[in-house]
């Protein structure tokens, strides 16, 4: 125990759903199951990676019982099992809600045998059942053409964290106890990756976890030794080291070691037994404590070390090099057993040496003795409806964004920073919806725009408090943390269970998580095509402080490509919306938070910009996902246009706008255009995604033989592979962010980028026929125009009136306004104090 929690008596200890037992330990008929579990789960593991038939060993081993591919990991499984025998057994004593999360994924075999052995597998995937024909099944499709594959993923009951990519273990599992007060989370972390950055920070996530509102993640630290062909780190230092540096991350380390030098496993089994007793009478104490408001400080939740043999009960030796105990079991020990008697022979060995006959009956099925150790019906892990968080998902209550709207007389006719915009809505979505909604991000709320939330609600903190702090407490709906990785991680493990958040951060840095989002979209593509796997809420990212409003940090916070990787995903789950106002975002996000099973980016700006649509024509708009702004371009009905505008984007759609708007004052006959696109996957081919429009639609907005000038927010190059199959694609001229830029103002950096009004003139007057010769002069005037704005800045720091001050106007029904905003405008940041 810390030295820093209070003492209670025996009536103050435990809660409802984490009671305090005492008692003796467990005596040695528990002590018989739990080896039998496990002597089980672990035959079953070794069947899987090896055996193509003959799964009990009833008639002798020969090749043709042997895959011949052999595929799996090994070393980690023995320890996997081990801990599920042991949770198996509190939770039946104790009815603790738990789900079990494994780092070390690729212990996959480990994760199916055990839920084969509590009877979850056969009730999902009922041709598997529990006889000799359903476990030569379970055997024949492990790591098989056509079966399932190595870790723990989606297929496998009770899984919420695949474990292929390293790092995310403890992250995930507390974003899965937050708001699920009575939840335990065993994480599993395998000593391989604890060497990974995000999970070494992942450790401090108990700062951020309230002992009352939240439930308990329980670490489990499994140092076995080795990696693939290494060392661990962790498990080379002195356990004096290794505890010190648990403690420093504020938490009560357990030891339990074993396993080595032929130790009979039931002494370890003891030692495990009565250290999980202990841990878990400390969290029932300071989960009392809390219940009781007497927990006075953060407590050092307790946490587990398991120091166990790579590889445990493998052969010690192969070929005459250390097999257990070492990297070599890391995957498959004997690589020949199909190819050589002598491995033949050993694999016959090892698997004889769990005793098969012993665990299960004539039938093939697991003898009571084992199954008597599963707990009942949901409170299995494997059944435990928090790891299928779409059977829990409660729809949000989402107020009406309408009523939200901006007031928008005539488009450009007010100005509003649009993600403070959706800050108001959000406000309300956090008080309609006060313990499954959640928004994550690190350190940039605020900054985002998004501060009208901290009004209603505040920051989560269990750290220490000053004085001059704000809106931290230790209950509250933001979660900031400065990692990409953990927000990450904290938001997937609370859609996994069935909650729903937005992550909102800066576009640049959202890259950080590149390969997190690759998982989680490989994770709901699987999860798609599996029966029993109930949809989640979506991951729903918002990008601001955006690549052309990064002008006062630089070319380090300039980078639009983290929509050009999502992309490359399935497209029945990802999805790219560009809002370029207040309302066209509000009516992407209200979408965005009733939607399931998808991955949502929303990339909109931060600063003052002009609003283009009401409320209505807003909807209609985001409906299309593509529309053309009659009320911008200067066609003639039931003409072909001559040139056609087209934006994504909030600035492109501005620098378009004043592009159309500088056309028709010089050329007011030339018939122009003016598309814009807020769903980027509308430009995708029909049957390549969802939201695809068909070549006849498409054909009709952008035409099949007039040139289209498209200015684009991201890497131009992305346009033109959505549009590659596309009739008039050699007339598509795209215009984007081409990895230049610096801290310069606004106008200079599209200038920089080549997507400024000035240049998209310009691309006009070469692209269609004729222009470039009758309106040569016009050409001189914006490269001229261009010349004067980059000296203007460069002299005076700041955008050129005219870009600065400019304002659309469209005919009688707008007027000029002196408004000192659009893309050249000051940042606006210093009038209001909750703006950083």
């Amino acid at each position: 125990m810390s030295d820093r929690e209070p003492t209670a008596s025996i009536s103050d200890r435990g809660t409802a759903a984490f009671s305090y037992r005492d008692g003796p330990g467990v005596g040695n008929e528990t002590l018989a199951q739990l080896d039998a579990w496990w002597r089980a789960a672990n035959y079953l593991s070794v069947g899987q990676i090896y055996l193509l038939d003959n799964p009990l060993l009833r008639e002798p081993l020969t090749r043709k019982h042997i895959k011949p591919r052999l595929l799996g990991h090994w070393g980690t499984t023995p320890g996997l099992n081990f801990l599920y025998a042991h949770l198996n057994r509190v939770i039946r004593e104790r009815e603790i809600s738990t789900i079990y999360i494994t780092g070390p994924g690729h212990g996959g075999p480990g994760m199916v045998a055990n839920t084969y052995l509590d009877g979850t597998y056969s009730e999902l995937y009922s041709n598997i059942d529990q006889s000799a024909d359903g476990m030569q099944k379970l055997f024949r499709q492990f790591s098989f053409p056509g079966g399932i594959p190595s870790h723990a993923s989606a297929d496998t009951p009770g899984s919420i964290h695949e474990g292929g990519e390293l790092g995310y273990a403890l992250s995930h599992a507390y974003g899965a106890v937050f708001d699920n007060p009575d939840l335990l989370v065993a994480a599993v972390i395998g000593d391989g990756e604890a060497e990974t950055g995000p999970l070494a920070t992942s450790w401090h996530s108990n700062k951020f976890l309230n002992p009352l509102t939240d439930g308990v993640v329980l670490p489990i630290l499994h140092l076995n030794g080795y990696k693939i062909a290494n060392p661990t780190v962790l498990a080379r230092i002195p356990e004096e080291e290794l505890f010190s540096l648990m403690r420093g991350y504020g938490h009560t380390p357990y030891l339990v070691s074993g396993g080595f030098d032929g130790e009979d496993p039931k002494a370890v089994h003891r030692r495990m037994a009565e250290t999980l007793d202990a841990v878990l009478n400390q969290i029932a104490e300071i989960k009392a404590w809390a219940a009781a408001g007497t927990l006075q400080e953060r407590p050092a939740w307790p946490m587990i070390i398991l120091r166990t043999p790579k590889g445990w009960t493998c052969p010690k030796e192969i070929d005459g090099l250390p097999a257990e105990n070492n990297w070599r079991s890391h995957q498959v020990p004997l690589a020949s057993a199909r190819d050589t008697p002598e491995h033949l022979d050993v694999l016959d060995g090892w698997l004889r040496s769990y005793r098969p006959e012993e665990l299960f009956d004539q039938s093939g099925a697991p003898i009571p003795l084992i199954t008597d150790l599963a707990p009942a019906g949901d409170l299995r892990m494997s059944a435990n409806p928090v790891a299928n968080g779409g059977l829990l998902r409660r729809d949000l209550v989402l107020p009406d964004f309408r009523d939200y709207a901006v007031d928008v007389p005539a488009p450009g006719a007010t100005v509003n920073e649009a993600t403070r915009v959706l800050g108001g809505w959000l406000t309300d979505v956090i008080r309609a919806n006060p313990d499954n909604f959640r928004i994550f991000g690190p350190d940039e709320t605020a900054s985002n725009r998004l501060g009208a939330v901290l009004e209603v609600t505040d920051k989560q903190w269990n750290a220490d408090y000053l004085a001059s702090d704000e809106h931290l407490a230790r209950a509250g709906r933001v979660m900031e943390m400065l990692s990409e990785h953990q927000c990450e991680g904290w938001l997937e493990g609370y859609l996994l269970t069935g909650r729903h958040g937005l992550f909102n951060t800066y576009e640049a840095f959202v890259h950080i998580v590149d390969s997190m989002f690759n998982q989680h979209a490989k994770w709901l593509k699987t999860s798609k095509e599996i029966p029993w796997r109930r949809p989640i809420a979506s991951l729903n990212y918002l990008l601001s402080s955006h690549v052309w409003r990064q002008d006062h940090n630089g070319t380090s916070h300039q980078d639009p490509g983290f929509i050009d990787h999502v992309v490359n995903k399935k497209a029945d789950v990802v999805r790219v919306y560009l809002p370029f106002d207040a309302n066209t975002l509000l009516s992407a996000y209200d979408h965005c938070l009733r939607s399931v099973d998808y991955v949502n980016v929303v990339v909109a700006g931060k600063q003052p910009t002009f609003n283009w649509l009401n409320m209505d024509r807003a909807v209609e708009h985001m409906t299309r996902g593509v529309g053309i702004f009659e009320w911008a371009g200067t066609e003639v009905g039931g003409e072909k246009p001559d040139v056609v505008l087209a934006c994504a984007g909030d600035v492109p759609t501005l620098e378009v706008l004043a592009a159309a708007s500088l056309l028709r004052e010089a050329i007011p006959d030339l018939k122009v255009r003016v598309v814009n696109v807020v769903d980027l996957m509308r430009l995708v081919s029909e049957g390549e995604h969802p939201h695809g429009m068909s070549d006849r639609e498409y054909d009709a907005i952008f035409t099949t033989d007039r040139p289209v000038i498209f200015a684009y927010h991201g890497y131009p190059w992305l346009i033109h592979r959505l549009t590659y199959r596309r009739a008039g694609h050699a007339d598509l001229h795209v215009r984007g962010y081409k990895e230049e830029g610096t801290t310069t103002t606004p106008f200079d950096m599209v200038m920089l980028n080549d997507i400024d009004r000035y240049r998209l003139v310009m691309d006009v007057l070469d692209r269609v026929p004729g222009l470039g010769e009758r309106y040569a002069g016009l050409r001189q005037r914006m490269q001229d125009a261009r010349v004067r704005a980059r000296a203007y800045t460069r002299e005076h720091g700041e955008d050129i009136p005219e870009v600065a001050d400019w304002t659309w106007t469209a005919g009688p029904e707008s007027q000029a306004r002196e408004v000192n905003t659009g893309v050249g405008s000051a940042n606006a940041d210093a009038a209001d104090p909750r703006k950083g």
